[in-house]
């Protein structure tokens, strides 16, 4: 785990928190980080009731069994991958956040074929909200936006201008107008997917921040 004193966000030299909306029009997108996010990968027998049954004492939800689908409590979150395989995440953050959830499911799911995985540091996650959020993402990527097929609280692997992602539509209370999307990504890929964001954004108005 690095160091919390040295710890700095990917996106912290483009200073978000300064910035303010990028046009005179009001703006139909918001783009803000969500730093350092706790992210730990999990996986294990998936038909295994033992195994649900110990992630569930822990954490106090059952694991999503369908494809796209997530669960959670007021702390974390489980999204899942694929058969087998979830990333638990708390969106809360904090240089404790990751290694705190994989010492708990570790405890948990001991003497159970289980691998759980820290990844916290490897990973940024950007979200982008609005009344035209949507849009903007359907130029990158290859997902159906319609809400018939991505709605709230589902998740999706995917690219996005060709950088792979996890997508995660999640309610925002200060985005009334409109969804709001996780979009995690590759630490090394952040500037790069945010500047992609912030360009494919700007005819429709973006503001930016930190939070």
């Amino acid at each position: 785990m690095i160091e919390s004193y040295l710890r700095q966000s990917p996106l912290a030299h483009l200073a978000l928190a300064a910035h303010g909306p990028g046009s005179g029009k009001p703006a139909g997108v918001h783009m803000a980080e969500r730093p350092f996010p706790g992210l730990v990968n999990l996986r294990g027998p998936g038909d295994n009731a033992n195994f649900h049954g110990a992630f569930k004492a822990a954490a106090g939800y059952d694991l999503p069994v369908e494809a796209g689908a997530t669960a959670g409590s007021a702390n974390t979150t489980a999204l899942w991958l694929g058969p087998g395989e979830w990333l638990i995440l708390d969106a809360r953050g904090g240089p404790k956040s990751g290694p705190r959830i994989a010492e708990s499911l570790r405890a948990a799911l001991a003497g159970i074929s289980a691998a759980v995985t820290d990844i916290s540091e490897s990973r940024a996650c950007i979200r982008i909200s609005g009344a035209k959020a949507r849009a903007v993402l359907q130029k990158g990527c290859p997902l159906d936006f319609h809400p018939r097929h991505f709605a709230q609280g589902q998740c999706a692997q995917s690219v996005l201008a060709r950088a792979a992602i996890l997508l995660h539509m999640t309610p925002d209370e200060t985005a009334a107008d409109g969804p709001a999307f996780d979009v995690y990504v590759a630490r090394s890929f952040a500037e790069y997917t945010w500047r992609w964001l912030e360009d494919a954004a700007r005819e429709f108005g973006v503001a930016r921040g930190e939070r």
